[in-house]
């Protein structure tokens, strides 16, 4: 099966996970989905293929050779992004590129002045919506790029490999992909997570991340008598809002920069809630913006009296870097491996996260690989069908350049 096929057929599923269900995995149709992975992987003559209740699969390669050479896994997620529809995709190949606005649908247009990564891929076959669900590239690029590789290693026995493990996970898109991940199960060395975005992408480097929840009891009274009496909760959530400085915001903010971001406000006079998350790639920078935002509510506490603010604050996850500079040859494989596939590398902070950072903190250092989409979580994502097979070969390169890891 060609990628394009394979890729195009994962679209097919609605997988969207859900920040609002407190099930795992977040929406049972994500489960349809794994059932049909754990299908044809078993198809495919994998060994030791197995799915979780939970939906987390995992599956192997086996060696084919009798050195002694690293078990290493490849991981994606199979859920794609609340942030838009992912039911009834309808994609389609833009054969050779030209260059030009491509309309999606009637009146739907993806526009190289709005979106000026398409001009990067001239003359390449790219896959797109019809403009009204996301594509899924994310990350069922990268699900499709590893189970592609796996297919050709499998097939050319002349490339020596050692055991190879396979990941694939529901939830990640809400944080929570690698919460039921089995490291110990799993059982590598170290593994890379196909979940990067163009051609180039390595990553090594993520927010340090946390959730923020801001509780603010008012007092309702008659607004004809409410002098000296009344609080109001809605108003004392604009004034909180406004003690965040208006310059650390994702809007404003790039590169190293970190933000606060407020994600939701809804309230009435009696109370109100506020839910921000808070981002930097510098751990003590990313303590005192945590510390800021339990000032911030203090300072209402002094104001209007006890009790009026609660704060819930609760860490995501870390910055991968820490535990990735201990074992920086899992990154100068991936650098070899680009290099001979010749893919220029494009070594960036991860303004996000992704389930490569829990894991490593799990105690599987886990950096991440381009998978080749782009504009994911939105009706004008699209990828390359030829950076999607650069994905392919990085994938096998990596195989190969470890079998000789040892030598």
């Amino acid at each position: 099966m060609e990628i394009t096929e394979r890729f195009i057929n994962y679209t097919k599923f609605d997988t969207q996970s859900s920040e609002d269900s407190d099930c795992v995995p977040s929406t049972a149709k994500q489960l349809e989905f794994a059932k049909y992975l754990k299908k044809e992987l078993e198809d495919e003559k994998f060994s030791d293929v197995e799915m979780d209740e939970m939906g987390y699969i995992y599956a192997t390669l086996k060696a084919n050779t009798k050195k002694n050479i690293p078990t290493i896994g490849f991981i994606s997620h199979y859920d794609t992004s609340p942030d838009c529809s992912g039911k009834d995709i309808k994609a389609r190949i833009v054969k050779n590129y030209d260059g030009n606005d491509i309309e999606l649908s009637p009146g739907i247009i993806s526009s190289t002045a709005k979106f000026p990564e398409l001009k990067e891929h001239i003359g390449e076959d790219l896959i797109v919506t019809d403009g009204t669900t996301l594509l899924g590239a994310d990350d069922k690029a990268g699900i499709a790029e590893i189970m592609q590789a796996m297919c050709y290693l499998r097939d050319h026995d002349e490339i020596k490999h050692g055991d190879i493990r396979v990941g694939f996970n529901p939830d990640e898109e809400i944080g929570m992909g690698a919460h039921h991940f089995d490291v110990e199960k799993f059982g590598c060395e170290w593994a890379y997570t196909m979940d990067g975005g163009d051609l180039g992408d390595l990553e090594y480097e993520n927010f340090n991340a946390a959730s923020a929840k801001i509780h603010i009891k008012g007092v309702s009274v008659h607004p004809g008598y409410a002098k000296d009496k009344m609080i109001n909760a809605n108003r004392l959530a604009v004034e909180f809002q406004n003690m965040i400085p208006a310059d650390q915001t994702p809007e404003c903010t790039e590169g190293y920069e970190g933000f606060y971001h407020l994600l939701h406000l809804e309230g009435s006079i009696e109370e109100a809630q506020l839910s921000y998350i808070i981002r930097d790639h510098d751990r003590d920078k990313f303590e005192d913006r945590k510390k800021y935002i339990a000032n911030c509510a203090e300072k209402l506490n002094e104001k209007y009296g006890q009790g009026t603010c609660t704060v819930e604050l609760h860490d995501q996850y870390y910055n991968m870097k820490e535990k990735i500079e201990p074992n920086m040859h899992v990154i100068d494989i991936v650098l070899k491996a680009m290099q001979e596939t010749g893919v220029p590398p494009r070594v960036a902070p991860i303004r996000g996260g992704t389930d490569g950072a829990q894991l490593s903190f799990k105690g599987l250092p886990c950096p991440n690989i381009f998978a080749g989409g782009v504009n994911y979580h939105g009706p004008y994502e699209f990828v390359s069908v030829q950076v999607m097979e650069k994905a392919v070969q990085t994938i096998v390169k990596i195989c190969e350049i470890t079998a000789a890891f040892n030598d």
